[in-house]
């Protein structure tokens, strides 16, 4: 499963943050947006068109990050819709449940 998580995080640089995400719904996570908290335009697919599956963790980054503080919103391959917040460089983790 890693490895095909590989193929949508991107190489580190210096303004990118990069942490785990953990899927634990019972449905493949289709979609992941970020934006910072505050800003009310989500950025493009995190995921790029790879499904995280159900039970699955994978490295994300989020590309010329803009601090730590970020919405997600995800889309899961029924249809369901989340949206949480997490502050990505403190936990370095997020986890889906």
């Amino acid at each position: 499963t890693f490895a095909a998580l590989a193929a949508w995080a991107h190489p580190a640089l210096a303004d990118d943050v990069t942490f785990t995400l953990s899927n634990l719904a019972n449905a493949d996570l289709t979609e992941l947006y970020a934006s910072p908290v505050g800003n009310d335009n989500w950025d493009a697919n995190i995921l790029g068109g790879v499904a995280l599956v159900a039970g699955a963790s994978g490295e994300v980054t989020i590309p010329d990050a803009q601090g730590c503080a970020y919405d997600l919103r995800m889309v899961f391959a029924d249809g369901d819709v989340l949206e949480g917040a997490s502050d990505i460089c403190e936990t370095g983790t997020y986890t889906i449940q």
